[in-house]
């Protein structure tokens, strides 16, 4: 009986940035409509795209800055998450497979603009790595966040209130 047998859960490919300036700092973002949810710039890729094409584009469309304000210096994959109670993005997707590319920022802060012209972020600013919080973002994504962290920076982070 088929009709019985799940279907299997396709991750969506995905990249992120994690953009640190000259003083170390990691650049961080606020959700537009969600308060005190800060993130990474990141994004899905596109049929067809390469991962370092699709993390440049992302950082256009949320952050406003051009290819010649970041350098890639390394890039790590397999990050994975499932979203919650069997949540569909574009209607097939149960997750995101995600790529992390660590930059340097070669810009100004003048350079970075969250007025896109579909706004994800409300307000942006540079923080120490060690100053991060789990409980900044969803549960299902804190594994990746705690991974992304031990893997790049060599933290590790607290966990969040009431994990």
């Amino acid at each position: 009986m088929d009709f019985l047998r799940p279907a299997p859960v396709l991750f969506r490919p995905n990249v992120a940035a994690l953009i640190f300036n000259a003083r170390g700092e990691l650049f961080i973002a606020e959700r537009v409509h969600v308060r005190e949810a800060w993130q990474f710039p990141q994004g899905g890729v596109d049929p067809g795209e390469e991962l370092q094409v699709a993390l440049l584009r992302e950082l256009r469309e949320e952050i406003g800055l051009l290819p010649q304000a970041v350098e890639v210096q390394e890039s790590r994959g397999g990050y994975r998450y499932a979203f919650p109670k069997n949540r569909l993005k574009h209607g097939i997707y149960g997750g995101q497979d995600q790529t992390y590319f660590r930059c340097r920022f070669l810009g100004q802060d003048s350079d970075i603009d969250l007025n896109t012209e579909h706004r994800e972020f409300a307000r942006w600013r540079w923080i120490e790595p060690a100053q991060f919080r789990l409980d900044w973002v969803p549960r299902f994504k804190r594994a990746v966040y705690l991974q992304v962290f031990r893997d790049f920076m060599g933290l590790e982070l607290p966990p969040a209130a009431g994990d």
